[in-house]
């Protein structure tokens, strides 16, 4: 792949759902110019091609079937396949949760890890509020509880341990704006 320009800083975010990833992502975009790249998204195009519901549930089987048929770091070279085409000096890429995720990123220097995390219940009420998936906006306790034990979910923690910096997500924007300008300021 012949590659025109190639990006400076190639930010990965990991975290549990609902802990505000795609927040960081916004205000890199917004503060930074930054592009961005989402692996969920590969698997919405798909499932749209399909005519399947966009739940987490789809989402998670799509995701076990590709990987099991293609291998598990298949969605790790098709996003830095994309990452890499960015014309944009900075490029965030979001919901990485295996380590498999980060295979083909870890090569790269200019790639950066960081974690975001948030308490449970913040979480769950974030994730009923945004309705980002299908079953979002009406989901249960006991369903967040049950899909943060699904295979997407429990390998997080693992990969969480490779970032480089875990920002804390549970207060105010403000507050998270000001952590993500003091971790920049550390890679200058």
């Amino acid at each position: 792949m012949m590659l025109k320009y190639m990006p400076s800083l190639i930010i990965g975010l990991v975290g549990p759902a609902g802990c505000g990833k795609g927040t960081v992502a916004d205000i890199l975009q917004k503060e930074h110019g930054a592009g961005y790249v989402r692996f969920s998204a590969i698997l919405s195009t798909i499932l749209e091609a399909l005519a399947l519901d966009k739940s987490r549930d789809e989402f998670v089987r799509l995701s076990e079937v590709l990987r099991k048929e293609f291998g598990e770091d298949i969605l790790s070279h098709a996003v830095v396949r994309q990452t890499l085409l960015s014309d944009k000096e900075i490029v965030v890429v979001d919901g990485i949760r295996r380590l498999e995720d980060i295979m083909a990123f870890e090569p790269l220097p200019q790639f950066v890890l960081i974690g975001v995390d948030a308490p449970a219940e913040i979480r769950f009420e974030r994730m009923k509020k945004r309705g980002e998936k299908a079953t979002e906006s009406d989901m249960t306790w006991e369903q967040f509880q049950r899909e943060e034990q699904a295979p997407t979910e429990t390998t997080i923690p693992a990969v969480m341990k490779r970032a480089t910096i875990t920002l804390d997500n549970s207060g105010t924007q403000e507050e998270l704006v000001k952590k993500i300008e003091a971790f920049l300021q550390t890679l200058k």
